[in-house]
């Protein structure tokens, strides 16, 4: 996880989780603690703190190493230190004054002989040698697990940690009892050709270490914070009046949620206040059990053995009823305490008709648009259409045409124009006969001989007979 707020206001990044700077979330690195006093300037360089932190695989373990000669080490410098029979390689956690503090807290004594030191700055070939002895750590779990279960032991190898220089490697391993693991160091050191060392760790170690996201949605306590594991009992749900169900009460590790204990304190406080001995009372329609205790609202829930309601009562009334018990005196009613919530009601929206407010013309227009113009995508997919059906039947004809010898027409044709020609005859002489009656009666339509439309001339021998 890299931080997001660790930049400086001049786009530097400072010495530290190597992502985007140092930061006191401890999300880059697990059990990290902030170092408020780095800016502490060194009055004294002999009184000056000459111990540093130093993390191993990420925080899952980290240990304190003396630094005689003061060298200057930031937070994040990977650093060699001394090791069973050769050099470890780590980061730097924690420098300075703070670390006294951290050392105060696990009880670790600052002269202490035994603690080793630090011999340099890693080098280039140091870290080299480091990464491939921890490529080495995941194939060194599988191999491990099935030598054990070879052997028939009752354990679990959770995680395997090789030494920087590869001469030694440390075992976690998970077991109800005491194992008997003699054969087993002797097959192990014959395999990897190492140093072994065995640590026996619970549950909850373990799940510091795999790490991972508790209900809560946040990073588990146990891998980014809690160092000393307490006791967890049952005992605490029922002080927090919690369901005892052992699926929402355990953790990723399957024992009870350590956080059941952060609370507990408050809740004890709070419940000296509650009378004792009041888990049954007495009244006239039976005897009433308690069924929880309210610390919020300082109430106390009974219910009776005829209903499954449950009744509040105040502190001072459950005294009260106590009292008249023990004098042999039995009351008619609990007297329950109305339970009033300090939430605001809601206030329920007023129906409102909408119709006839909401106008559809511009959905009709839509409508009319998309209608409109599927019609004219259909008339543009049909007129090509009868284009083509045209053309095939005009072929057809012409096809049929040819088989026949020529164009020929139908029988009734030839009669019908001979039809028509001997109407257009009798025409003719329906207009000579005008004409006649024409030349017999000059005399009605005088002067208007010549304004009418032209008609065809007589013959010549008609024209002299009426001359003379």
């Amino acid at each position: 996880m890299g931080c997001t707020g660790c930049s400086t206001a001049n786009g530097t990044k400072p010495n530290g989780c190597k992502s985007n700077g140092g930061c006191s979330s401890g999300g880059c690195n697990r059990m990290n603690a902030y170092d408020w006093l780095q800016n502490l300037p060194i009055s004294d360089y002999d009184s000056a703190c000459r111990v540093i932190e130093v993390s191993f695989s990420q925080g899952t373990r980290k240990d304190f190493f003396r630094n005689p000669n003061l060298q200057p080490f930031e937070k994040g410098d990977l650093i060699a230190v001394e090791g069973v029979s050769g050099f470890d390689l780590g980061e730097v956690s924690l420098t300075g004054e703070i670390v006294r503090l951290q050392m105060k807290k696990r009880g670790v004594k600052e002269d202490n002989p035994e603690m080793k030191k630090v011999l340099r700055k890693a080098t280039d070939r140091d870290i080299e040698i480091w990464k491939q002895n921890k490529a080495r750590e995941p194939e060194a779990v599988i191999r491990s697990r099935a030598i054990a279960k070879q052997l028939k032991l009752d354990m679990k190898i959770s995680q395997v940690e090789m030494q920087a220089d590869g001469r030694k490697a440390t075992f976690f391993y998970i077991a109800d009892g005491r194992v008997d693991f003699r054969e087993l160091i002797k097959v192990y050191a014959s395999e990897f050709r190492v140093k072994v060392e065995m640590r026996q760790i619970g549950a909850r170690q373990e799940a510091g270490k795999v790490g991972g996201i508790g209900s809560c949605g946040r990073e588990l306590c146990c891998s980014t914070w809690l160092t000393d594991f307490k006791s967890v009992n049952t005992a605490a749900a029922r002080y927090q009046n919690l369901s005892i169900n052992q699926t929402k009460l355990s953790g990723q590790c399957g024992r009870l949620k350590c956080c059941l204990n952060y609370e507990l304190d408050t809740y004890l406080d709070a419940l000296q206040h509650f009378p004792e001995h009041c888990d049954t009372l007495q009244v006239a329609k039976g005897n009433a059990f308690l069924i929880k205790k309210d610390i919020f609202k300082n109430l106390m829930w009974y219910t009776l053995p005829d209903s499954t309601k449950q009744y509040p009562l105040s502190i001072d009334r459950v005294i009260k009823i106590k009292t008249l018990n023990r004098q042999g005196v039995i009351p008619d009613e609990l007297e329950p305490v109305e339970v009033t919530s300090s939430k605001p009601k809601e206030a329920e929206p007023e129906a409102v008709e909408l119709v006839g407010q909401i106008s559809l013309r511009t959905l009709e227009k839509a409508e009319k648009k998309k209608k409109q113009q599927r019609q004219q995508q259909q008339r543009q997919q049909r007129s090509p259409q009868q284009g083509q059906k045209g053309q095939q039947q005009g072929q057809q004809q012409q096809g049929q045409q040819a088989q026949r010898g020529g164009p020929q027409r139908p029988g009734n044709a030839p009669q019908q124009r001979s039809g028509q020609a001997g109407q257009g005859q009798k025409g003719q002489q329906q207009r000579s006969g005008q004409s006649g009656q024409g030349n017999r009666n000059p005399q009605q339509r005088p002067g208007q001989g010549g304004r009418g439309p032209q008609r065809p001339n007589p013959p010549k021998e008609q024209g002299k007979e009426n001359q003379q």
